[in-house]
């Protein structure tokens, strides 16, 4: 068996509890799949949290006060190498009825879904390094209590592979991995070609005509090239043409038909144009968090999974979502007059 296969094994471990959560027991469960000394970079306003009881209690308990119920749901697992370490790349939901308040959203006694990007370093058996981004905003919106701009595309809860592949249990196969890299790897270099203008990145020779591109709530999912092309890069080029994706810095690693990339952060831009959720053109210099999946299919990619930490975007730029939001949704807290 595989180093991956092995470590795909390994997280298994904590799909499970975190499937079916026995709360009391989850800091002890934690504590045997991960290092007592672990890191994990997490979304705004989680930020990095150092060790296993940090992790719990700043990440963890907090979400499980609030979706007693809480139940994960895996669709993509995979495994490979990056620049000398291993790592397995998840991806999902996690679901719940939402009861009580976190980070301020207000519940609303109803079904929660939240998508989770979460990317974990295996070494000796342990998880030493977590990179992940929820998306917190998703919760938000399905509270009613999201309070900047709409987003262009559709908002809905995003399904898994279409091929419901995803997670992949084969014996690691070298050689197919090599080729999803290799054509994922070729289509972010065109797309540094992006000053040259649309025929330059050359879309159509690497993405399906089929495909399904899945942003983060506040972006939206599109479907085709001419989909992306409208609700998500033009406005996205438009605003921040100087964008810059970090990818010898990141985690880059395939796995069969599988591709996946984290890093924190994992592009640099400026925003010096109009046009992307709203935000004016302050010529500020911003990072940005991106956790990406993509899904190849006869030589093209059929499907791409993406999670973009915007409420660090905002952070960045000076705007407090959870002041907005606490703003908006003042008139459902019963200890406040208004």
């Amino acid at each position: 068996m595989s180093i991956h296969n092995r470590n795909k094994e390994f997280i298994g471990g904590l799909r499970a509890a975190l499937y079916d959560i026995d709360a009391s027991d989850l800091q002890r469960q934690l504590q045997e799949l991960f290092a007592a000394d672990c890191e994990a970079h997490l979304a705004h306003p989680l930020e990095s949290l150092h060790g296993i009881d940090a992790l719990y209690e700043g990440a963890y308990l907090p979400l499980l006060n609030a979706v007693p119920d809480l139940e994960r749901r895996d669709f993509i697992v995979m495994a490979g190498e990056s620049r000398g370490q291993n790592w397995v790349g998840c991806a999902g939901h996690y679901m719940g009825l939402f009861e009580q308040p976190w980070l301020d959203i207000p519940p609303t006694k109803h079904l929660m879904a939240m998508r989770y990007h979460e990317f974990f370093r295996i070494e000796d058996e342990r998880i030493v390094e977590m990179q992940a981004l929820w998306d917190i905003p998703q919760v938000m919106m399905g509270a009613g209590a999201w309070p900047l701009a709409p987003s262009l595309a559709v908002e809905w809860i995003v399904p898994g592979p279409a091929t419901t592949d995803g997670i992949i249990t084969s014996d690691y196969d070298k050689a197919r991995s090599a080729a999803s890299i290799q054509l994922v790897g070729d289509m972010l270099s065109a797309l540094g070609n992006s000053p040259q203008g649309e025929a330059a990145m050359a879309l159509d020779r690497y993405w399906h005509p089929k495909m399904m591109w899945y942003g983060p709530a506040g972006i939206g999912s599109m479907r085709r090239i001419s989909g992306f092309r409208h609700w998500h890069q033009i406005p996205f080029l438009k605003a921040m043409p100087d964008r810059e994706a970090l990818l010898d810095k990141g985690v880059f690693f395939a796995d069969a038909e599988y591709v996946s990339f984290t890093a924190f952060p994992g592009m640099t831009m400026t925003i010096s144009g109009d046009g992307w959720l709203g935000i004016a053109p302050s010529n500020q210099a911003i990072t940005m968090r991106s956790l990406d999946f993509w899904r190849c299919e006869n030589g093209m990619i059929r499907e791409n999974w993406v999670l973009v930490d915007l409420l660090d975007v905002y952070q960045q730029l000076g705007v407090d979502v959870f002041e907005r939001m606490r703003e908006l949704t003042i008139a459902r807290r019963s200890d406040i007059a208004v």
